[in-house]
């Protein structure tokens, strides 16, 4: 059924003259900056575009043809004009193995080079009004139109049909579009010919609004009188104070889970306060929906409460257009996800600039523009993503048209030196178990499975783990996958339950079986991972795998976030989720370009993977000794009732850290040579590794 699905948890240089750009037995020309390029890509054939026919609209569920009249929308994304030489100039200027490794190119170079030409923008605009179509809107990406159905079966080729579905009667192409030969070549995609439409919610978790809206929150009535009244936590340190009174759960003596983390803690436990690095001279942006009006006081008020700077003048803006925005009511309010965006970034890297840009709304057209808006006119040198959607559900698969204008935007910014980072979701494998009794999950999935943009070959998927520190300095204690089993203190007092806990919360990752596997995860991800996607199906080829990193995130060793929502006052609270892991790495981005002197590291995966199984991370592994892994939530009296439940670590449904990679912290988190192995090595890999082959797990006992 075609029912809303959502997204939960998607400095130029100077330009290399023309010469051979050898990636691996292909020497590929250069393209010369100075030559405009062609006018376009020529096709010899009509072409078909896969996925336009949802699975849905399957004969049984034929409910017949759309009238003529009935009014029609479409997104037509253009093609590069040379999507050959896109491919090899992205992957030429952001491996370190290449000669081109960061000679980025300017916006406009980007553009001149490798968007579509206005030939091919002419082109396809006579295409589509020569079917009687209106063109609403056009840009160097796409071009929007309008009409009725008839028209768009002129221009598209198929027919258009009504299919009954639970949640009613809905529109699709009777059969997959096709392009005509003339503009096949300059033609990426469709998007909207199905009118079920696909959109993004937040990808942040409160602690307070979890437990209250959790999947199999009991009420407690009365508790033992040696468990507080009023919210508990452990505040000199993972483990420091022994929940006494409460039941025995999976260990002897367990501890209140940890206080909240502030910025200055995690800054102490990634090695930036160490480094005196503090992201000067670096842009990050992030990407969500609409914008809160009190975000840059609400960040000054955080900031200063805590004992860090607020933001100077200048140092933070928006690009914003709430005159335009749509669709609020469905969207929901992302007053939480910003403010914890706005304010990981700026606690990691408090010298930062910091643009937020805020999406039209939570649909994918929406996220989209804004992530093309930052390619188009390089408004940062990161961007950070928290957010992403499965990419297969009982209402159908992604519009195949979604995953082809994110990659094209991906590859355009890898160009131009800009990295880009996605959240890798908070549901586990995403699997119908996960989703069962996961807090932030999306029901409609019916496999394991990846999420969208994480899963993308051109983005840093970012994954989640539960950090323990041993003090309240921040000091690094140790750290699991982000994976957590919730019990209730069962009404008599006496015992947990369910024990153990069900899955209520952990990082996403696992592998991909719509995505090939990129070159730089080639000698990292081992085939006995890469040929298995996460649904079992195996395959002939490596595939995929997320998430790449990974950092601090769970829900437990939550972190603090403080806003004011729309009609109240200012406060603070625990927030969990790979949308705290995404920002957090952002800023460490920020911070390795300060330590480069101002050079941007651009499409960041090829370098991260280099530095696999260096100092440079943290290798998480769940199976090796450390400190206790259950840990009691106290939230005190709410309601009049005792509000307490029990959690276990690295529990995450169907991921697991071991040594090296594994898909549920990629190749690891920052460790203790991170910065350094950026800053020594501007320009290859070989001398990262003669810092030795030390996995880092000595940093973690």
């Amino acid at each position: 059924m075609p029912t809303n699905r959502s997204r939960l948890a998607r400095i130029a240089v100077a330009a290399p003259a023309a010469a051979a750009l050898v990636l691996g037995p292909i020497a590929i020309a250069a393209p010369a900056i100075a030559d405009p390029g062609p006018t376009g890509p020529v096709a010899s054939s009509a072409k078909a575009l896969p996925g336009t026919h949802p699975d849905w609209a399957t004969p049984q569920a034929d409910a017949g043809a759309v009238p003529a009249g009935t009014a029609a929308s479409a997104r037509v994304y253009l093609a590069s004009r040379d999507q050959a030489g896109l491919d090899a100039y992205a992957k030429g200027v952001s491996d370190p193995n290449s000669p081109f490794y960061g000679q980025f190119l300017s916006a406009d170079q980007v553009q001149a080079q490798f968007g579509a030409s206005q030939e091919q923008v002419k082109a396809v605009s006579q295409w589509l009004t020569s079917a009687g179509l209106t063109i609403s809107s056009t840009t160097q990406h796409y071009i929007d139109v309008s009409g009725t159905t008839d028209q768009l079966t002129k221009a598209m080729g198929t027919q258009f049909r009504d299919y009954r579905t639970p949640e009613g009667v809905h529109k699709a192409p009777a059969t997959d579009a096709v392009v005509p030969a003339q503009v096949a070549g300059s033609v990426l995609a469709v998007e909207g010919l199905a009118d079920s439409v696909q959109k993004a919610s937040s990808h942040a978790v409160s602690q307070a609004a979890a437990e209250v809206t959790g999947a199999g929150a009991g009420a407690d009535t009365k508790a033992p009188k040696t468990l507080p009244a009023d919210p508990t936590c452990s505040d000199n340190g993972y483990g420091s104070k022994t929940a006494y009174g409460a039941p025995v759960g999976y260990e002897k003596n367990e501890p209140f889970a940890p206080c909240s983390y502030v910025p200055s803690q995690l800054r102490k436990a990634y090695g930036v306060t160490k480094s005196g690095l503090t992201g000067k001279g670096a842009r990050v942006a992030i990407v969500d929906a609409y914008a809160l009006g009190t975000m840059q006081a609400d960040a000054n008020k955080f900031s200063t409460a805590h004992g860090d700077q607020p933001f100077a003048p200048g140092q933070y803006s928006e690009v914003v257009t709430p005159s335009q925005w749509v669709h609020q009511a469905d969207c929901g309010d992302w007053s939480g996800e910003e403010a914890l965006d706005v304010e990981m970034v700026h606690g990691l890297a408090p010298d930062a600039n910091v643009v937020y840009v805020g999406a039209n709304s939570c649909e994918d057209q929406d996220l989209t523009a804004a992530l093309t808006n930052i390619v188009d006119h390089h408004l940062a040198d990161v961007v950070s993503n928290s957010w992403g959607e499965i990419m297969h559900g009982k209402s159908g698969d992604l519009d195949p048209a979604v995953i082809a204008a994110d990659n094209q935007v991906f590859e355009l910014g890898a160009a131009e030196g800009i990295t880009f980072m996605a959240s890798a979701g908070d549901c586990g494998d995403n699997s119908p178990t996960a989703a069962a009794t996961g807090v932030n999950c999306q029901a409609d999935t019916n496999q394991a499975q990846t999420q969208w943009p994480s899963a993308s070959p051109w983005i840093t998927g970012v994954g989640g783990t539960a950090l323990e520190l041993k003090d309240k300095s921040g000091t690094y204690g140790h750290e699991v996958s982000m994976g957590d089993q919730r019990s209730v203190l069962s009404t008599d007092q006496k015992s947990w339950s369910p024990m153990p806990g069900f899955f209520y919360f952990g990082g996403g990752g696992g592998v991909s079986k719509d995505v090939q596997q990129p070159w730089y995860q080639q000698g990292v991800v081992p085939d006995s991972i890469s040929t298995v996607a996460a649904d079992g199906t195996k395959s002939a080829t490596p595939l995929r795998a997320t998430p790449d990193v990974a950092m601090s995130g769970d829900l437990v060793a939550a972190t603090l976030v403080g806003y004011t929502p729309a009609g109240g006052a200012y406060s603070e609270g625990g927030y969990g989720g790979t949308s705290v892991s995404s920002p957090e790495f952002a800023a460490m981005m920020a911070d390795v370009i300060q330590d480069r002197g101002g050079r941007p590291v651009g499409f960041a995966n090829p370098a991260l993977y280099d530095r696999a199984g260096t100092r440079a991370f943290h290798d998480v592994n769940d199976s090796a000794v450390h400190t206790k892994r259950g840990n009691v939530v106290d939230l005190g009296t709410v309601n009049g009732q005792l509000r307490v439940r029990l959690y276990k670590l690295g529990a995450d449904q169907g991921l697991s850290a071991a040594k090296g990679y594994d898909t549920a912290t990629g190749v690891g988190t920052p460790g203790t040579g991170f910065f350094k192995s950026f800053a020594l090595h501007l320009g290859g890999h070989q001398a990262d590794n003669a810092q030795g082959d030390d996995n880092s797990q000595g940093d973690q006992q």
